[in-house]
Order: structure tokens, then C-alpha cells, then sequence
């Protein structure tokens, strides 16, 4: 049986006119009338399609499953960014930059169909149970991810405080996958840490871009500084999936006082946005490291591909996710929204970084506390020689004035990307404070 397109929109529900706008987009080099008519033609062929389906399919067919199903369809064609959120995922997905959620802390996307970790969020169940970026979930509580949306598993992975999920983890070199059986709690979307890691030195953890980050990061340096003279700062964006980009802007501008600091291309001219750096409100140019890694995305690599452009820090770590493209959230009828991706952006350069990703002025790779490299633990000193030579100084040796805490030694050990920043940031301060002349070493003649 045939129907009409006027008598299925009659019956169709609003986002139905979202497919119509999406589809006459994407119809190019045809004239103005000639879209209209494509579309129309193939809007009947839907209709007739689905009317067939609702009159002769084994199972009765809802028209807005149906529709919804055809939505995300046509959406996953086109990136793993682009989806349609019904009304309770909408609401998520604004609670991710609003407040807290309870679950598991990871971020995920689609790559290659598969359902895929952006990052585990700091301190959260699935970043203490040892969830990396990009590992694959191929089931959640047994059941199979093929061909869900990355808000279908969000649903499935939230849940009551306390209650237990099984996620079924593939990671690049197992053979076969992993299950993990996690136990939900409420994430807070706290943005910021930070600490002292020695009198001069400071550290900030940026974890996620939200509506106050920049708020937050502000009023943590002022913290820092008001407990030391602050002459270098270690920058941590690793396991950061991104967030608002207007924040990863505002906190960039802080380290920048001129020139670029990202621009965006899209279709449309009004999609071409250009963010600059302001003098006003700059902070001090204190020796800057960032640390980075695969988990960085988004608005993080947005700042990250910032300060190395301008060589404002160095950028410490591995390279980043490399997602570099700027996602618009429209509102729909009945609560429901439409984020798509509208443009891409570059760095101050004219890098872009999709797929590609940051890579660091000096990697290092991460390593187990428990499992050094082989040549760590092969590496021979002085002390380890037969019939080496007792040390001797002229002077008696001075205790040290400024040791670090045991927590912070600790937290060193157990991080060796930390530890690196920490050993590059000490060099350029000391380079700084000689006035960038390298100290001398011994006498000279």
C-alpha cells in the first residue's frame, strides 16, 4: 500500500523534518529546485517503505522506534560524533557539563562501529579497575554493543550507587577480551586538582572542560600561589576527553597574551570562528610543562596544540586521541536534541589534528611501577661495579633545604610520566633563573 508524503508527515513526529533539512544538505551540486525534488522523492520512498513495514512486517512496528532507528541511522553514516538524543539522553548529556552522574567515569565514542574509550575520568571505578583509551567494549552485562550508540551504553552503564556492572573489555595485543565487573558511584564532575609539588612548583590536573573549569582553574593557581612563589607549573591533561570548547579558549588565553589560539572551518561561513589570545589577565611566563596522552581529546588537545604552537610549554607524554572536530547541539521537539558535528578546527599553525592527534615535544611512554622497562632494570652504575671507588667531597654535604613529601615522592614513583615533567619542569626553571645561560659545571681553563 502507497501513501503520501503529506499523509505520513501527518502522523510523523517533528524530528521527521530534521531527516528532510539533513538530506537536502547533503544533495550537492544540484540546483536549488532540483534538491527539493530529490528529497521529496526519496522522503516518499521512506514513507512507502515504512507504511509496507507497519502493514505487512511479522512483528508490529512502532513508527517512532522506527523513525528514531532511521534518525541514528543516517547520523552513524555520517561520523561517530553526530547522534540523535531522545529526551533522557539530552538530559544527560547536559548533566556532563552541568554537575554529576552515577557510574562507571569513562568517556566513550564509536571508531570503526565499535563502542570505544575515549578515557576513564580521573579517579573514578573504571580508572582504578585499569580502563585505557581505546579500549574496545564489546558487551555490557553479557550482552553484545554491536550496533548500540554510545548514549545507548551510556544508558546501560549508568545505574543506582553501588549497584554492579560487567563490561566486556578488547584491548589492542589480548587475544581474547576482558571482563571487568565494576561497582557504580556517583561521579562528581569536578574539573580541577591541584597541588604543591615542592616550594615553586605546582601541579594542576585539568580532568574535563565544564562551565566553571576556567572558573575553578583560576581560583587553584591563586591557591598556589599564595602558598609559594610560584615558579613553574606542571599542566595535566592526560585522560582528558574535552568538553566546552569556549572553557578550553578561556583557559588557553590565561598562558597566551596574543596571536591565534584555534580557528574552526565548516560549510558555512558562519561555522568559521576565529579565537584569539588577549594581554589582558595573562599570567606570569612561568616554565610551563603539559602532560598529555592518548586519552587527551578534543578540547584538551585544542589547548595542548595552543601551547606548542606558541612555545609557550612543552608538551610531555604521548600523542593525544586526535579528535579535531567541533560538535553543535541543537534542541528538538519533545526534549529531545540533535548534536552533528558542524566544523573542524586547527591549531594556531593551521595543524589539524583529526586523526593525527598532538604529538609531544618529548615522549614517554607510560610504565607500571611493577613492571619497569628492560632497560631500567638492566641499567648498571657506579655502585653496581666490583672494587669501585668510595665517594669523597671536600665539603661536608649539606642537607637538602627543599625535600619533597613522602606523598609526593610517591606519587612520582608511581608515575613516570609525572615524574619526567617533574625533571624537565626543574630544568627549565633552573635555566630561567640563570637567565637562560646554562650554570656552570666545575672549573674551567
Amino acid at each position: 500500500m502507497n501513501v503520501s508524503p503529506h499523509h505520513l508527515f501527518s502522523r510523523l513526529p517533528f524530528i521527521l523534518i530534521g531527516i528532510f533539512f539533513l538530506f537536502q544538505s547533503s544533495v550537492f551540486g544540484a540546483t536549488e529546485q532540483k534538491q527539493e525534488e530529490l528529497t521529496y522523492r526519496y522522503l516518499e520512498t521512506f514513507a512507502n517503505v515504512l507504511s509496507i513495514l507497519q502493514d505487512n512486517y511479522v512483528e508490529e512496528i512502532e513508527a517512532k522506534e522506527a523513525i528514531e532507528g532511521a534518525i541514528n541511522g543516517l547520523l552513524l553514516s555520517l561520523d561517530p560524533h553526530s547522534v540523535y538524543l531522545k529526551p533522557e539522553y539530552y538530559r544527560e548529556f547536559r548533566n556532563e557539563t552541568n554537575g554529576s552522574f552515577t557510574g562507571i567515569g569513562i568517556k566513550i565514542t564509536l571508531r570503526d562501529g565499535v563502542l570505544t574509550v575515549i578515557s576513564p575520568i580521573a579517579d573514578t571505578p573504571a580508572d582504578k579497575a585499569g580502563i585505557k583509551a581505546h579500549d574496545k567494549i564489546v558487551k555490557i552485562d553479557g550482552v553484545p554493543t554491536k550496533g548500540k550508540t554510545p548514549y545507548d551504553a551510556v544508558k546501560s552503564l549508568r545505574g543506582p550507587n553501588g549497584s554492579e556492572v560487567t563490561i566486556s573489555i578488547y584491548r589492542d595485543g589480548w587475544e581474547y577480551p576482558k571482563d571487568f565487573t565494576l561497582v557504580r558511584s556517583d561521579i562528581p564532575l569536578l574539573s580541577i586538582k591541584s597541588s604543591l609539588l615542592k616550594p615553586g612548583l605546582g601541579y594542576i590536573k585539568i580532568s574535563s572542560f565544564q562551565r566553571n573549569t576556567t572558573k575553578e582553574f583560576n581560583q587553584n593557581l591563586n591557591k598556589l600561589q599564595k602558598e609559594t612563589n610560584l615558579q613553574g607549573l606542571i599542566l595535566d591533561l592526560r585522560n582528558n576527553p574535552g568538553g566546552l570548547l569556549d572553557q578550553a579558549v578561556s583557559v588557553s588565553d590565561l598562558f597566551l597574551d596574543s596571536g591565534l589560539i584555534v580557528y574552526t572551518r565548516g560549510r558555512k561561513k558562519s561555522q568559521d570562528l576565529t579565537y584569539e589570545a588577549h594581554d589582558n589577565g595573562t599570567l606570569a611566563a612561568f616554565p610551563l610543562v603539559v602532560l598529555v596522552n592518548e586519552g587527551s581529546a578534543s578540547a584538551s588537545e585544542i589547548l595542548a596544540g595552543a601551547i606548542q604552537d606558541h612555545r609557550r610549554g612543552v608538551i610531555v607524554g604521548t600523542k593525544t586521541f586526535g579528535k579535531g572536530s567541533v560538535q553543535s547541539v541543537i534542541p528538538l521537539g519533545d526534549g529531545a536534541g540533535l548534536k552533528m558535528t558542524t566544523a573542524h578546527y586547527y591549531t594556531p599553525s593551521g595543524r589539524s589534528i583529526q586523526v593525527t592527534g598532538i604529538t609531544p615535544d618529548v615522549e614517554v611512554k607510560a610504565q607500571s611501577p611493577e613492571n619497569p622497562s628492560q632497560m631500567e632494570r638492566s641499567r648498571t652504575r657506579e655502585v653496581d661495579l666490583e672494587n669501585h671507588f668510595s665517594g669523597q667531597s671536600s665539603e661536608p654535604v649539606k642537607k637538602k633545604e627543599l625535600e619533597l613529601s613522602a606523598e609526593i615522592q610517591d606519587q612520582l614513583q608511581q608515575d613516570n610520566q609525572l615524574q619526567a615533567g617533574f625533571d624537565i619542569l626543574k630544568s627549565l626553571v633552573l635555566y630561567a633563573s640563570s637567565g637562560g645561560n646554562r650554570p656552570k659545571e666545575g672549573n674551567s681553563q
